[in-house]
């Protein structure tokens, strides 16, 4: 029996190695015998965790850059070549530069906060000759529309009397015209490809700011001002580079930096999920499989709209494999898959606190019931 491991990072208390590792465990205690094959693969979505995620399963090497944070402190943030699909790629991860994880709950200011800091990661990747970078852009402190990481990477951005736009999502409305001609030369030969972990769209009710900002510390007054000013920015995007953001699906990702990668470097979004996948060959690797194990933090809503257990489930599915999720706490069940939580087996308490050991627990549990090689691999209730 052979089982693929696949789980995301359980937020708060697991990294998705950290998940998969405690799932491998469990599954062994109860299955030690030589037959039993655990294929660890660690997954992620395009959030935070990704760049680890895809240097765990691809290898490479990590670097590091001194860059600016979303206030323009120094932040010392990683970045890493890996070996692509297609070559010698590289994975920036805005939250490293630009996420929210670096700010303290009461510095949190989406009028204010920039990615510069993505854009001088990117820059950082770019020296290095990669055919690609891969740009995972979730946990953003930021709704700048990806100016500030334009910025850095040589695209001006000039009010009415020719002089650069301050940082931040509020200064978008100053803007009066956008200078590409100083755009950094190794960006037109680089494919950009960008791990979206959301589908919002640039603007509206369902846009950048107003789902997203009230978490980045923008009052009711802000998310006005900001849908404005991406709105603003879409406008003069549009008349002066001739590309429409407005209703691209994932625009609205990491506060409209999903707009700003396609219009400013030419990238293609897509499902961050399907982005891992890929790169880590999961087809393939689940083909050499009985079934699969995946999992996360929180099963909710959110989960079946491009997370990491929507993807594993719709492969397996794909494929007829069965598949089993092991969370912290299920609030759907998804149709297809079997589901154990940590928080209904062992109690909130112990979910929180002793998420490791209760998660192989849980797993050995799972093995336990699992069915045997002569009827192939079933995950029972």
């Amino acid at each position: 029996m052979r089982v693929l491991v696949a789980p995301d990072k359980f937020r708060g208390t697991l990294t998705a190695v950290q998940a998969a590792r405690a799932i491998a465990t469990g599954w062994r205690r109860s299955r030690p015998e030589p037959g039993e094959e655990i294929d660890e693969l660690p997954m992620a979505d395009g959030g935070e965790g990704t760049l680890d995620t895809l240097v765990e399963a691809l290898g490479g090497r990590r670097l590091r850059a001194r860059v600016h944070g979303p206030l323009g402190d120094p932040v010392d943030a990683e970045y890493a070549l890996v070996r692509g699909a297609r070559g010698p790629a590289a994975v920036v991860e805005m939250a490293r530069a630009s996420g929210l994880e670096l700010l303290s709950e009461g510095r949190r200011d989406p009028v204010r906060t920039t990615t510069f800091g993505t854009g001088e990661l990117v820059r950082a990747a770019l020296s290095e000759g990669p055919e690609e970078i891969l740009l995972c852009i979730g946990g953003s402190a930021t709704n700048d529309g990806g100016v500030g990481m334009a910025q850095a990477l040589g695209v001006r951005f000039l009010d009415r009397e020719g002089k650069e736009i301050g940082p931040g999502g509020g200064a978008l409305l100053d803007l009066a015209a956008i200078d590409a001609t100083g755009l950094h030369p190794a960006v037109r030969r680089t494919r950009f490809v960008v791990a979206c972990d959301v589908d919002n769209p640039l603007t509206g009710p369902q846009g950048a700011a107003a789902v997203y900002g009230p978490q980045k510390g923008a009052g009711p007054e802000d998310v006005l001002l900001l849908d404005r000013a991406l709105a603003h920015l879409a406008a003069v995007v549009n008349r002066d580079l001739g590309i429409d953001v407005r209703g691209l699906s994932g625009a609205g990702a990491a506060g409209g930096l999903g707009a700003g990668l396609v219009a400013f470097v030419g990238a293609r979004l897509r499902p961050g999920v399907d982005v891992v996948m890929d790169a880590v060959r999961f087809a393939e690797r689940l083909a050499h499989a009985d079934g699969a194990i995946t999992g996360e933090g929180k099963l909710d809503a959110q989960s079946l709209r491009g997370k990491v257990p929507a993807g594993v489930i719709r492969a397996a599915r794909e494929a007829g494999k069965p598949v089993m999720v092991l969370c912290g706490r299920a609030e759907v069940a998804p149709e297809g898959a079997e589901v154990a939580s940590l928080v209904e087996r062992f109690g909130e308490e112990r979910a929180l606190t002793d998420a490791r050991r209760a998660l192989e627990d849980l797993a050995a549990e799972v093995a336990g019931r699992a069915g045997g090689r002569a009827g192939g691999l079933r995950f029972g209730p």
